[in-house]
This record gives C-alpha cells, structure tokens and sequence, in this order.
C-alpha cells in the first residue's frame, strides 16, 4: 500500500474511531480476557456492549432513544 493511500486511510478512520485505553489491575484484566475468550467475544465488542448499556440507562430517564 501506498505511504499516501495508507495516510488517508487513517484520515478517514480517525473520523468515525477513537481509541480508549485504560491502565487496570493486571488480574482484573487478565480474568476479563479470559472470560471474553471463552465467550468469543473481542475487548472491543465487549466495551461497545457495556457502553451502549450504560448510556442506555441514562437515555431511559430522559425518554429519548439509543445515543448511537
């Protein structure tokens, strides 16, 4: 791939993406893989569920719909 082509994919993905990093305990997080792995389930995934069901929660108090 193109230096130029490679650049502008990233330009376009940092559009809609956005990294989310966070530093845990190493068992905590080491347990989570774990149970995701038995699950089938990527870390990203995992977190879309559980943000879509936090922000879900707040969304049903106000009565509007999904913020995504």
């Amino acid at each position: 791939m193109p230096a130029e082509s490679r650049a502008e994919y990233f330009r376009e993905r940092r559009k809609t993406k956005k990294q989310f990093s966070v530093l845990s305990d190493r068992k905590l997080v080491e347990a989570l893989e774990i149970k995701l792995k038995r699950q089938g389930k990527s870390k990203t995934k995992w977190f879309e569920e559980k943000a879509n069901e936090e922000l879900s929660k707040e969304c049903r108090g106000g009565g509007s719909t999904s913020p995504l």
